[in-house]
């Protein structure tokens, strides 16, 4: 026969499990948001910097998109947005999008902070006024819950 012991045992067996599958979800989570926020600025970045090698006339000829796409920088920029893209739709797949979308545009941060750096741009007082108001955002987002509880008692 079974004592109350025993039964809350077997109970402790069922929350171990749960608790640590919820663990996993939530490093799987964050590995996904870390890259996705990381790959985003950096394919930005490759994209501009093949960019800028093209002469500005490309907005009124679109026939050198297809010089564009054949620059070594921009098919690696390319090349990364595709891998984001696929990386987005997973981190989708374990948290939600009213999460995801602004703890992602911490990359946004990352961006300013490269366009700086490595492209030389002038970033203004008022850009990096936006880019402290995004982490600030960032920091009230990422403190909440990544999944929440639907209606009726089910998580999505």
């Amino acid at each position: 026969m079974l004592s109350w012991g025993g039964l809350k045992w077997v109970f402790a067996i069922g929350t171990t499990h749960k608790t640590a599958l919820e663990d996993r979800g939530r490093a799987v989570a964050w590995r996904l948001i870390v890259f996705v926020t990381l790959l985003k600025p950096l394919s930005n970045l490759f994209l501009a910097w093949g960019m800028k090698e093209l002469p500005s006339t490309l907005a009124v000829n679109p026939l050198l998109f297809l010089r564009a796409m054949v620059d070594p920088l921009v098919v690696i920029g390319i090349l990364m947005q595709i891998v984001w893209l696929l990386t987005r739709m997973s981190l989708l797949s374990v948290a939600d999008l009213s999460y995801v979308l602004p703890v992602t545009a911490s990359g946004y941060v990352l961006s300013a902070l490269l366009g700086r750096i490595v492209l030389h741009e002038q970033v203004s007082a008022s850009r990096w006024l936006g880019v402290a108001m995004i982490t600030l955002g960032t920091v009230f987002v990422a403190s909440s819950p990544r999944i929440t509880v639907a209606p009726e008692g089910r998580q999505r």
